[in-house]
């Protein structure tokens, strides 16, 4: 039993072994790649680090400026939602990292009339922010010459869609496809009631291929590079920069740490998702926890027992906002519900779940 013991542990080391060596590996691929983008850099940046403010986006500068000594220059689209802690966090980015910070925001007029015609179109009152926040670093990387973007996580190695060993970059056809829906600015021009106008969208214009080429402008995710843990992140940056967690609990999720930058992320904008596939904020923060090991798979279902159904008070904030009435949002919401998952019994939706 003992030969057992002893043979089990020396296998747990050498994996932790090779997992070391796989992450120096990682480590000295994007060093090179740095090295190689920056060597005949003519800008007085030597990246663009778009930020929200949040958890993840200290620490993507951090990385930069605390491990690489670059000179970024900090690029923020403002949807105009932003949460007293995201306010708080956001703004403090450029005096704790000694670092250049433009913070670019649509109208009012504007934004409310693309959260009426998003919510109409795809039923997500957001898009604006997908939209903003993968168009304006590109277009001022462009603007300024600098040659590279550092985006965050790797969205699509939980999904299948690709391997962490692709090292896949920015591209515009994910920016196109899966960000933007498939939309892009010119979509937003033709509504009815809320009139907009090129001129309303040129933050929206993609640059073209030529533009971005003559900079060779890249768009990398440490994610790819670093081991990714929002978690650690959130308590990393707290010690080292006093990085602020949500001021008060959110509705829809247990987390306190996570979309700060935008009261309806963990709000409205997912209960459309809800609404649309049946999971929500609670099972997208659970899943991850517990592939990371800070919950069990009984603590996550209970989150997502509480959480994932709960129509937030952030509603009736949306509904002011936009100046729209509650059943006018339901008879809207209710057309995107999937078939395949929602059926209604007696004027009420209703889905099987997994744990029935």
């Amino acid at each position: 039993m003992m030969m057992v013991f002893v043979q089990v542990v020396e296998v747990l080391k050498s994996l932790k072994n090779l997992v070391h060596l796989f992450g120096k590996k990682r480590q000295k691929r994007f060093d090179k790649i740095i090295n190689e983008t920056l060597k005949n850099n003519k800008s007085n940046y030597d990246c663009i680090v778009p930020v929200s403010g949040g958890k993840d986006s200290y620490y993507q500068t951090h990385v930069m400026v605390s491990n690489y000594g670059l000179k970024p220059l900090l690029v923020t689209y403002h949807g105009n939602n932003y949460l007293p802690s995201g306010d708080y966090n956001r703004d403090r980015m450029r005096a704790v990292f000694n670092a250049d910070h433009i913070v670019y925001g649509p109208s009012i007029d504007v934004l409310r009339k693309l959260n009426r015609i998003g919510f109409k179109k795809m039923g997500d009152m957001n898009w604006h922010a997908h939209c903003g926040i993968f168009t304006v670093p590109i277009q001022l990387a462009v603007k300024f010459n600098i040659p590279l973007i550092i985006w965050g996580e790797v969205a699509w190695d939980i999904s299948g869609m690709h391997s962490p060993g692709d090292f896949v970059e920015f591209s515009a056809r994910v920016r196109h496809e899966h960000s933007l829906r498939g939309y892009e600015w010119f979509d937003f021009i033709d509504d009815p009631k809320d009139k907009l106008t090129e001129k309303d969208m040129l933050w929206a214009k993609y640059p073209s291929d030529k533009e971005i080429l003559d900079v060779g402008v890249r768009g990398l995710y440490i994610g790819n590079f670093f081991k990714w843990d929002p978690n650690y992140h959130a308590k990393l940056m707290n010690k080292k920069y006093n990085w602020k967690s949500s001021f008060q609990n959110f509705e829809r999720t247990y987390r306190k740490i996570s979309n700060l930058d935008d009261r309806y992320e963990n709000g409205i904008h997912d209960l459309m998702k809800y609404i649309k596939f049946g999971y929500g904020r609670a099972s997208d923060h659970a899943s991850k926890d517990i592939r990371t090991g800070y919950l069990s798979r009984k603590e996550g279902i209970e989150y997502v027992k509480k959480y994932d159904h709960v129509v937030s008070s952030d509603l009736d904030y949306w509904l002011d906002y936009v100046n729209m009435k509650e059943e006018d949002f339901w008879k809207i919401a209710n057309s995107f519900r999937d078939k395949r998952v929602w059926k209604k019994v007696k004027n009420e939706w209703i889905k099987n779940n997994l744990w029935d």
